[in-house]
């Protein structure tokens, strides 16, 4: 592994792709530290040890939670508006409990000036990690989940959202996973590197909708929203503005581009093609469960 002890500390180790990436790299038999707010929602795991409770905000939770970690597989924290403060004390943690490399979970089009408000925390975490000398790391842009298809997709059959006819290169979780994993344990190799981390195709909502009606048997169709529609077709969540503002920026950046550049990553680094929405719907009905009930 290229470190004193070779332990790779996983973050989100409980959920999509932090519960993956540990499979992966326990099967590899590596020695990973499963990193959690709650311990009791870590998976067991063949040579995985739960690191004590620590959640990204408290510094030295995060040292001691890492501490004789090698490696870091940092993935973002939950969208929230201190979460770039969040980050940069995981990091620092990271930093004094002897951490040498990172692989961060970032997203698709990560820039200052980002369209999707979101995307704009992980131009800012990518910055910091940067920023630190002897630090080495590796940027994962991941794009859209395929997952999030369905699950936008209402219990009326449509997907509402101001995407226009912009594309999306959504990707899976597992081949996310099987990304971070290969870049995990190979380090020479990918060091210094960023990576979009996308699927196989760029396609419209629209075109989503197609695939849907396909894969449930109803009739799935998108409706394009203007700004203001899309922010009053959200109203009645209770969630809060910059929530909603992220919600619906995500869509404005497919119609403005910012999503649709496909890359070649899942299948360079893992030798296997990534999944389209097809065969994601096709491996996981229970995704669109709500359609068809």
């Amino acid at each position: 592994m290229g470190g004193a002890t070779g332990v790779i500390a996983v973050t989100g180790a409980s959920g999509h792709i932090g519960r993956r990436v540990a499979d992966r790299l326990a099967m590899a038999g590596v020695p990973v530290r499963l990193v959690g707010r709650d311990p009791a929602r870590l998976p067991e795991l063949p040579g995985a040890v739960h690191a004590p409770p620590a959640s990204y905000g408290d510094g030295e939770a995060m040292r001691r939670a890492l501490d004789g970690a090698d490696t870091l597989f940092l993935v973002s924290a939950h969208e929230n508006p201190g979460r770039v403060t969040e980050h940069r004390t995981a990091v620092d943690a990271a930093v004094s409990a002897g951490v040498g490399r990172i692989v961060y979970l970032s997203f698709q089009g990560a820039a200052p000036d980002a369209t999707f408000t979101f995307a704009r925390d992980h131009w800012h975490t990518e910055q910091y990690i940067r920023a630190h000398d002897g630090l080495a790391y590796t940027f994962l842009r991941d794009s859209w989940y395929l997952a999030g298809i369905p699950a936008m997709t209402g219990r009326d059959g449509v997907i509402r959202g101001p995407a226009g006819n912009g594309r999306v290169a959504a990707v899976a979780h597992a081949d996310i996973a099987d990304v971070a994993a290969v870049a995990l344990l190979r380090p020479a190799a990918h060091d210094g590197a960023t990576y979009d981390v996308t699927g196989p195709e760029a396609f419209t909502l629209a075109e989503a909708a197609e695939e849907m009606s396909r894969a449930t048997g109803r009739t799935i169709r998108y409706l394009p929203e203007t700004r203001d529609e899309a922010y009053a077709s959200r109203s009645g969540y209770g969630a809060p503005e910059w929530q909603v503002t992220g919600w619906v920026t995500s869509y404005e950046a497919i119609a403005r581009g910012e999503m649709g550049a496909v890359s070649d990553t899942v299948h360079r680094l893992t030798g296997h093609a990534p999944m389209t929405l097809r065969d994601f719907l096709a491996r996981h009905p229970r995704s669109y469960a709500h359609l068809t009930a």
